[in-house]
């Protein structure tokens, strides 16, 4: 039984090292699951087997490459608390804002698919959401408890991971706007973007100002986090 599991976690990460080749290669749009099952030297059947779809295979190497990430697992290997909480605020922050003026075009294109993603069937969207959910929604929901248990914020409806996608969706749609050449929106005082909009969704998901101050740095690094959100999710 034992060797017959480690053939097939073997055969799916296989799999997965030819789909990152041919991605890199050729792009999202550019790859099929024909081309990945050629260069993985397996049948399209096969691979079907170990995922339904395209979509799948991406939504998969993009975990990967999150749980791979040394800031994000130093993230959640913190506990639960006040601080932790807005340390994922801003690393998430930090890497939308900074997806226009990255060195590559790759994080951009991801961002592009996980938007048209939600104007055609939905499946990439749906297996990224639930991705960055299994990876970061428990340190979040953790450190919001935590963070009302010590009197640094208050209780906000009954579903806290909620707030997370509130957040999420606050910093996707921001970052959205400045994606194109032209940004689509130029915010005033570009130079405090990030602190105002980490203040913004703090303050939206239940922190008291005195704990925003005591836990918020004065200057963010464009670096922070970069892979907090996944997805660039």
């Amino acid at each position: 039984m034992s060797s017959l599991r480690m053939t097939s976690d073997l055969r799916r990460q296989l799999i997965l090292s030819a789909a990152k080749r041919c991605f890199a290669r050729n792009g999202f749009a550019g790859t099929t699951t024909k081309s990945v099952a050629a260069a993985a030297a397996i049948s399209e059947g096969l691979l079907f087997k170990h995922f339904p779809s395209k979509a799948a295979l991406y939504a998969e190497i993009l975990a990967e490459e999150c749980e791979a990430d040394p800031d994000l697992a130093h993230l959640l290997g913190q506990a639960p608390s006040t601080a932790t909480l807005v340390e994922l605020i801003k690393g998430m922050v930090g890497h939308f804002m900074h997806i226009s003026d990255g060195p590559g075009e790759e994080e951009a294109q991801r961002l592009r698919l996980m938007t048209t993603s939600h104007l055609d069937d939905g499946e990439f969207a749906r297996l990224l959401y639930a991705k960055v959910s299994d990876l970061i929604g428990s340190v979040f929901t953790a450190s919001i408890e935590s963070a009302v248990a010590a009197g640094d914020a208050s209780k906000i409806g009954k579903e806290p991971l909620n707030l997370f996608w509130f957040a999420h969706h606050t910093v996707l749609m921001a970052a959205l706007s400045q994606l194109p050449a032209v940004p689509c929106l130029t915010y005033g005082d570009a130079a405090d973007l990030e602190r105002q909009l980490c203040q913004f969704i703090l303050r939206g998901i239940g922190l008291n100002e005195a704990a925003i101050t005591s836990h918020l740095d004065c200057e963010l690094s464009p670096n922070s986090g970069q892979s907090v959100t996944a997805e660039s999710a």
